[in-house]
């Protein structure tokens, strides 16, 4: 890719005729990619926001990257999500490539030939590595990466074969680039937040290596302004590590103990906390903003249960934590801290070295929820309240069910963070259980949306906090001074 390649805007496409060509595709394969947010809603449309010819004119094979609205409506009204696409075009596919197909055109600038998910491509996805490498512009898009950042060249890429709400390429099994398919502009917490913790130090946590940006009206902002829209992040890859959720469901498959891991675990959590306060300030919280939080919980738990009839026989009890949270900010004494904290933390956005050491991965926050909600400061018992819950879900995956495992994982994981950061998550009862009890219900949208097979496993978490606060104080208190 030569200097006057790199910075070529290659926008030869018509751009109408493009996505009317392409629609009745995507129409059809968009909603059966894990990464679709708008399941359940038909697709009414489609809006081309860029195109963008990665390959000089004339290329073989092409590659495209398209930024697309896709127009649909829910039961709360229109909405128009941009996804993030990378499609290759050949004359036609090799029979390695067959999976990856989208379709053929009918109609347009790209009739009669194979439009295909070049993710899968090796000779594309290298492409995609060679621009971070060179800082390339083309078009729309901008590559970025960190100085003297080293980016090896003819890495071999494959796409990571696990389900999630992005994409994910490793090049070499050194590096990992995570595209991120439904994109929103403004700054995204999974480049903010790893660069600011790369910036104070903080070893838990892979540091950037580069980043793409697009900039629709080319404008020119920078990844901090609401213009830009974060595409993809390159980290260092760690092959040797094993996921959490793997991890846990080995030690419980093997009749093994998982405290000690747990432990270290709640300590790798308190010490990413620890650097995140320092990096970007904490705030307080006050009774108006502890009763706006418990508000927040109750209607997110009164928009689940209309969408999800099997909750309704639980709502009463569950909105006891909130009243409970709500009456603890009454006090017009008291308050709380609030801070940047990870947002979706399970076991497995975790990672655990060949040393035993953790580390903390995927920083986006909950994709479901707003960027602007996403970024706000929180208090950090959010993260503690989502990994107390993954591991009710790991041990839900056991035949018989694990409770015991459950709860002494649970246990271990608050004792080791209150080692690192002095504070006892369990110290703080009311919001330890309004969070988790908040994660239950998202957790029961979630898998009612997307995997209904797995309902049961929030529901019973649901049915164990409906109860009334005393009946959960043997779980969750935690151990006199």
């Amino acid at each position: 890719m030569s200097e006057a390649a790199t910075r070529a805007d290659r926008t030869p496409l018509a751009r109408p005729e493009l996505i009317e060509s392409l629609a009745p595709l995507l129409r059809t394969w968009l909603p059966r990619q894990r990464w679709f947010a708008g399941k359940g809603h038909p697709v009414h449309g489609f809006t081309l926001v860029s195109a963008t010819e990665l390959l000089p004119p004339g290329s073989a094979p092409r590659l495209l990257h398209l930024l697309v609205r896709a127009e649909q409506t829910s039961p709360t009204g229109p909405t128009a999500d941009c996804y993030q696409l990378l499609v290759g075009v050949r004359p036609a596919l090799p029979p390695r490539l067959a999976p990856a197909l989208i379709g053929r055109p009918e109609t347009g600038p790209l009739r009669g030939a194979a439009v295909y998910e070049a993710l899968y491509d090796p000779r594309l996805a290298e492409l995609l590595l060679e621009a971070l490498r060179m800082r390339a512009r083309v078009g729309a898009l901008r590559f970025e990466r960190t100085p003297r950042a080293e980016i090896p060249s003819a890495l071999v890429p494959r796409v990571l074969g696990v389900e999630q709400s992005n994409s994910s390429l490793v090049y070499g099994d050194a590096l990992i680039l995570k595209l991120f398919r439904r994109v929103l502009p403004g700054t995204h917490p999974d480049l903010e937040l790893p660069l600011a913790l790369a910036a104070e130090g903080c070893g838990r946590v892979p540091p950037p290596v580069a980043w793409f940006l697009a900039d629709p009206d080319e404008g020119g902002a920078a990844p901090q302004q609401d213009g830009a829209l974060v595409l993809g992040v390159l980290q260092p890859f760690l092959p040797e590590a094993r996921d959490g959720w793997g991890t846990a469901l080995g030690s419980l498959a093997r009749g093994e103990d998982f405290t000690a891991e747990a432990s270290a675990l709640g300590r790798a959590t308190a010490e990413v906390h620890g650097a995140l306060a320092r990096a970007l300030p904490p705030v307080t919280l006050g009774r108006p903003q502890i009763e706006a939080l418990a508000r927040g919980m109750a209607d997110r738990l009164d928009d689940t249960a209309r969408a999800v009839p099997a909750l309704r026989p639980y709502a009463r009890g569950l909105r006891t934590s909130f009243d409970a949270l709500a009456r603890l900010g009454a006090d017009s004494e008291r308050t709380w801290t609030a801070q940047r904290v990870h947002g979706d933390l399970h076991l497995g956005q975790c990672l655990r070295g060949p040393d035993g050491e953790w580390s903390l991965i995927d920083f986006e926050g909950e994709p479901a929820r707003p960027l602007t909600e996403r970024r706000l400061p929180q208090p950090a018992v959010r993260d503690v309240a989502g990994m107390l819950r993954s591991f009710d879900y790991a041990a839900r995956q056991h035949r018989p069910w694990s409770p015991d495992w459950s709860d002494a994982c649970r246990a271990a994981y608050c004792a080791g963070y209150a080692r690192v950061s002095g504070r006892d998550p369990r110290q703080e009862p009311v919001l330890l259980r309004a969070y988790e009890t908040d994660k239950a219900v998202y957790e029961v949208l979630y898998e009612a949306r997307h995997r209904p097979d797995w309902l049961p496993v929030p529901l019973a978490a649901v049915q164990r906090l409906a109860r009334p606060a005393g009946a959960l104080l043997h779980e969750i208190r935690a151990p006199e001074p």
